[in-house]
């Protein structure tokens, strides 16, 4: 179940009037969705700040999915994939679930990494865009769902995504003669076109947008 856009007030009052929900539930989505972009507007704000960047790097044009999810583990589907290992077609993910079964991957190791849930706490994931806009600085984090514990699983995950309108690209100030551009500038939605219609759509797609293939 997904909100396609989650970022505008729009975008929530059509989804709770799709689902026909109660005034109660209403609230509880609207506030929901106001807490945790504000939240994802911070993180991406030190993102930014943290590649030492100057200017207007506002998301408030950005498309934002939210997406519940499901997973009716039991007994009898302990350390079975609920999910295979994957990166996310998205900027960053911010995850909130209730039941240990997220793993993340070390890169080095290439090993799985249970991240377990912690009260008021939320997961937060670099996904495809975030290598591709830092121009190689930050690194996409695979990940994927076993099954760990023999209870119903539910996850809520935001997706911050992209600009509505114009390219992922790197900024110029994180360009030059010793880092020169490593991805031709695309949209969110051409990417996703892209990953969806690969043979293994659970395999990143940032090879095909790079300026050098061969690299």
């Amino acid at each position: 179940m997904t909100m396609f856009d989650a970022g505008t007030p729009q975008g929530v009052q059509e989804f709770c009037s799709q689902l026909e929900v109660s005034d109660h539930q209403r609230k509880v989505i609207e506030s929901y969705s106001e807490s945790v972009i504000a939240l994802g507007i911070e993180i991406w704000e030190k993102l930014v700040a943290s590649l030492g960047l100057k200017g207007d790097y506002s998301i408030d044009d950005w498309q934002i999915y939210l997406k519940m999810s499901k997973y009716n583990f039991s007994p009898e589907t302990i350390s079975s994939v609920g999910l295979p290992k994957h990166t996310d077609v998205s900027f960053v993910t911010l995850i909130d679930d209730d039941v240990a079964a997220l793993e993340v991957m070390n890169n080095k190791s290439g090993e799985f990494v249970a991240v377990d849930p912690l009260p008021g706490s939320t997961v937060v994931l670099l996904g495809d865009f975030g290598p591709a806009w830092s121009n190689g600085k930050f690194s996409n984090a695979t990940h994927r769902v076993l099954c760990r514990d023999p209870s119903p699983r539910v996850s809520i995950n935001t997706f911050l995504m992209g600009p509505r309108e114009g390219a992922v690209e790197a900024p110029e100030e994180l360009v030059d003669d010793q880092h020169p551009r490593l991805y031709v500038p695309f949209t969110w939605e051409y990417y996703r076109t892209l990953q969806y219609a690969s043979e293994d759509s659970w395999k990143p797609a940032l090879a095909n947008v790079l300026v050098n293939p061969s690299s």
